[in-house]
């Protein structure tokens, strides 16, 4: 079953074209998740025979000639111009940077839509080049509702196969399931996007470390013992700079711990929060034990907050924790997940208790679906 599925970061590039916005629109976000499928749906729905789609993989070699030849082309032609895989072309971000400063002088700018897969080279061509003249929109992993409308998922079966839509007609057989998204999915990640452009010393060690990561799904854990595991003779800054070339790659999310004093909160251990269920499903392959549920339905909460784009820390102070806290403008929102795991709310009064302004939320399986439809609009709900 699959079914059309309406993914969010559609609704901003459809304002900006109808607002004739002509930054550069970078879609970023994971591989595997429709950013292509999606835009694609939505322009020829939209905008049909007014836009010209081009993928570098089309190309036997994307240089600036061949950037210079299709952004002509949509210009003369006044078209839509999405470039796909733009991070294989050479030198992108400088020949876009020289042809988005001409339009913009002569005053004959196109609308301009920029996908790819590797993100992190995405991001540092963005910061390098384009600085001021692009817009971000998020793509992310899929979410529970999005994966019930669009292939029918269950909710348990979204705790397991959760995030890659493209995994999904395997999930009836598991074996299926794993293999192709461990090696379709997670190791391109991996060896493509990140080992293939970025200096790490000891790939082999890199991924054991993934593998350990995946294991503490929404827990907090020091740097010192991540080290440990990974066995290595390297010091708290390799284990540092692991996490930040994961969390570049989408994979995960690094929540440092909530504290009035900045750096306090840079210095604490963090929270390691995988961004789909998929990623630790694929260190168990067996049914949940209720700890690892309780820990897969926190692990959605936070992915879910993290779709917000606000700022997410957790908070432990001894024996008391608070699972998310989420910082909206002044707002200090603490929330605490009513996951099944064996759980107090001394946590949340013991928060309140040393930041009064404070506002507490409790979040059960009950809620969740109203939670998931509009994560802000809940949490306002407890003001």
């Amino acid at each position: 079953m699959k079914k059309h599925v309406h993914l969010p970061f559609i609704d901003s590039i459809h304002r900006a074209i109808k607002a004739k916005n002509y930054h550069l629109h970078v879609i970023l976000g994971p591989r595997q998740v429709g950013k292509t499928t999606t835009v694609l749906n939505f322009l020829n729905e939209s905008y049909k025979d007014k836009y010209h789609y081009h993928s570098v993989d089309e190309v036997f070699h994307g240089d600036a000639h061949w950037l210079l030849e299709i952004w002509e082309r949509a210009r003369k032609e006044k078209a839509i111009l999405v470039i796909d895989e733009i991070q294989k072309c050479e030198k992108w971000s400088e020949v876009i940077k020289k042809l988005w400063d001409e339009d913009k002088k002569n005053n004959r700018q196109i609308f301009c839509i920029l996908l790819g897969s590797a993100s992190l080279n995405i991001q540092k061509g963005l910061s390098e080049s384009l600085t001021g003249r692009f817009e971000l929109h998020h793509a992310y992993h899929w979410n529970f509702h999005e994966s019930s409308s669009g292939y029918g998922l269950s909710f348990d079966q979204f705790l397991s196969f959760g995030g890659y839509p493209g995994s999904y007609p395997l999930v009836k057989k598991q074996n299926d399931w794993a293999h192709f998204t461990k090696h379709s999915i997670i190791l391109t990640v991996i060896e493509k996007d990140i080992l293939q452009n970025q200096n790490v010393k000891s790939p082999s060690l890199f991924k054991q470390a993934f593998e350990i990561i995946m294991s503490y799904p929404a827990q907090e854990i020091s740097y010192t013992k991540l080290l440990g595991q990974i066995q290595d003779k390297g010091n708290v800054d390799l284990v540092k700079y692991y996490l930040s070339l994961y969390e570049g790659a989408f994979l995960i999310k690094i929540l440092e711990k909530f504290s009035g004093k900045k750096i306090l909160t840079k210095s604490s251990s963090p929270k390691i929060l995988p961004l789909a269920p998929a990623l630790f499903y694929l260190e168990v392959l067996d049914k949940y034990s209720s700890e690892e549920k309780g820990r897969v339905f926190e692990l959605i909460v936070g992915a879910q907050l993290v779709r917000t784009g606000h700022n997410l820390y957790y908070w432990r102070e001894g024996n008391f924790e608070v699972d998310y806290v989420l910082k909206y403008g002044r707002r200090i929102y603490a929330i605490e997940v009513k996951s099944g795991r064996r759980k107090s709310e001394k946590g949340l009064l013991k928060f309140k208790e040393k930041y009064p302004e404070a506002i507490c939320v409790i979040l059960s399986l009950e809620d969740y679906p109203g939670f998931e439809n509009d994560p802000m609009a809940y949490l306002a709900k407890w003001s």
